[in-house]
């Protein structure tokens, strides 16, 4: 795990609070919401979409279009930018993918929420993805497989290629567990995994070509998930193929703490780029 492991626990714990979940429905259709919670003071909606627990937690007030930030990974953990927006008329989403590091598995579990979320309630077409950590997998695979559905990305020392973590191929520290996991979940082999070219950071044209704009929000120091072979890779990449990605590097801060003390930089960017 990226984080240590109380917090991982910690976010784990705050991802699910709240929710009281029918037992025997079927695999594909919905469970019915629990009675309604709340988060922040914002009520949040619990549920499950074919067997994740997932939830959204509705502004007081929604901004025309019914806007949404989707956290891929870590519910909860450094809330500071998702709160904001909330104030500011975004929903806030997240469904329990864990331990799926992007792989197809994971992405049509998302596409299964992406459906229900929009159906349900009425969401914007186009959403935010804001990937934190190993969420930067999801987010990025996501996008790739639906860029018609991306307004932009968020990313908060995200891992964009897995032989970076947690393989741990480069410098950073990697996981031997969650590579194996990883592995698993992909299908593939040690050999397939080394040669794989469909990570964030070999898949980025679909992206480029649909013009979605990115912030990454790193420390400069981070030696779990090294700027060198996840963020600034990406950049000089996308930026080749004319992309556009703001970078708030934070000097001599490492992969922990996440965001930003005040996120009024990161909610500014949604607000100005997402609207487009």
């Amino acid at each position: 795990m990226l984080f240590p492991r109380s917090l991982s626990a910690l976010c784990l714990t705050s991802a699910i609070l709240g929710f009281a979940l029918p037992a025997g429905h079927a695999a594909d259709v919905p469970a019915a919401d629990s009675k309604p919670t709340l988060w922040h003071g914002f009520e949040q909606r619990s549920f499950e979409v074919n067997g994740n627990k997932s939830l959204l937690v509705i502004p007081n007030k929604a901004a025309e279009g019914n806007p949404w930030i989707w956290r891929t990974e870590f519910f909860g953990h450094e809330p500071q930018g998702d709160i904001e927006l909330l104030k500011n008329g975004y929903h806030v989403a997240y469904t329990n993918v864990s331990n799926l590091y992007g792989a197809p598995v994971a992405l049509d579990k998302m596409d299964a929420y992406y459906d229900y979320v929009r159906k349900t309630f009425q969401l914007s077409a186009r959403t935010v993805l804001e990937g934190f950590s190993r969420g930067g997998l999801f987010a990025y695979n996501w996008a790739a497989r639906h860029p018609e559905r991306v307004a932009a990305i968020y990313a908060d020392a995200p891992v964009c290629d897995f032989k970076s973590w947690p393989a741990g191929l480069g410098k950073g520290k990697g996981s031997a567990a969650d590579w194996e996991r990883c592995k698993k979940v992909y299908g593939l082999s040690e050999e397939e995994a080394r040669a794989y070219k469909l990570n964030p950071v070999d898949n980025l044209e679909p992206l480029a070509k649909a013009h979605i704009p990115l912030l990454h929000v790193c420390g400069d120091a981070d030696e779990v998930v090294p700027m060198a072979e996840n963020t600034l890779l990406l950049k000089e990449r996308y930026e080749k193929l004319g992309g556009s990605m703001t970078l708030i590097s934070k000097p001599g801060v490492g992969h922990h703490p996440h965001s930003l003390k005040d996120p009024a930089p990161i909610v500014e960017f949604i607000l100005q780029k997402a609207l487009r």
